[in-house]
């Protein structure tokens, strides 16, 4: 049970054809709020659904007074779906959950805002005794993300708990939504797991196969590299480029000792040595753009 001070909470769910899980989920959803004395919403986003969900919502709207609900003309994807939840919550605690009822509401609910109540920012929920073919790879998906990070997850891509502040200012794009812990610790937040039940959904499947996975790995590189070096490019490409500029540079004096005391010249070798010099100096031309762009959008010209 929770309070001292009455926090209200926002319960975000992303929808896409969860037309029969949907009634199930708002009765579970109210049974939290009301066994830990929860204040709190429910707020679906119906993304572009050809099934009935629509009309369900409508229903479960006049039943349940905490609920309420937008629509997507047509699906926009999980990500867009999360930022225009995190816009129109109204909570200081925002919990994000399936609507598959993979994650049971009245056992998770109270679990995430407990861990947030303990001083965490964001809290992460960590699948227990999942059994699925996507585990082994979710597993070493999740072991890049500590390599890569140095965050101590092994679930990023579960249900989560966040303080408001954290995703206010968030900008999402692509499939950005998996990486919410890793771009909010970036920023100095203060990031935590929690055990949390899984269990096989009720109705229809899975909309999200294991193809995921190049795109996902894709903006796993493109997210290290813009947190490492985004303030920095200079950094990347005058470093290649002076790598590249080293190497061209030994492969023209060999081509200059070469012709001196041997009398020819490898045309081949010479032709490779113009283009490794021409790269690195159009490395080192983004490096200087990317630091104009850089500047120019932090007022520093």
């Amino acid at each position: 049970m929770f309070n001292k001070k009455m926090v209200k909470i926002s319960v975000v769910v992303p929808g896409y054809n969860e037309e029969k899980s949907l009634p199930l989920l708002a009765d579970k959803v109210g049974k939290a709020f009301r066994a830990n004395r929860l204040s709190g919403e429910l707020l679906i986003v119906d993304d572009g659904s050809t099934d009935n969900t629509l009309k369900v919502l409508e229903q479960l709207k006049k039943k349940h007074k905490f609920m309420r609900y937008i629509g997507h003309r047509i699906n926009l994807g999980l990500t867009q779906s999360l930022t225009d939840l995190f816009r129109n919550a109204k909570g200081e605690i925002i919990v994000f959950l399936p609507a598959d009822l993979e994650s049971d509401p009245e056992e998770d609910i109270p679990i995430l805002v407990k861990k947030i109540e303990e001083g965490y920012d964001v809290a992460c929920g960590w699948r227990q005794n999942r059994k699925e073919a996507k585990l082994v790879m979710s597993r070493v998906y999740n072991w890049l993300l500590r390599i890569l990070f140095k965050i101590n997850l092994h679930d990023a891509n579960w249900i989560k708990a966040f303080r408001r502040e954290t995703v206010s200012n968030l900008n999402l794009r692509s499939d950005w939504h998996r990486y919410l812990p890793i771009l909010i610790a970036a920023k100095g937040y203060k990031v935590g797991e929690v055990a949390v039940g899984y269990k096989p959904r009720p109705f229809g499947k899975s909309k999200y196969g294991i193809g995921r996975l190049v795109k996902g790995l894709i903006d796993m590189l493109v997210i290290k590299f813009l947190l490492s070096f985004g303030r920095k490019p200079m950094f990347v490409f005058g470093s290649l480029g002076l790598v590249l500029f080293v190497i061209g540079l030994v492969i023209g004096l060999y081509l200059l000792y070469y012709q001196q005391f041997v009398g020819s010249i490898s045309r081949p070798l010479l032709t490779f040595d113009m283009l490794v010099l021409l790269v690195s100096l159009q490395l080192f031309a983004m490096g200087f753009l990317a630091e104009l762009i850089i500047a120019s959008k932090e007022g520093d010209l």
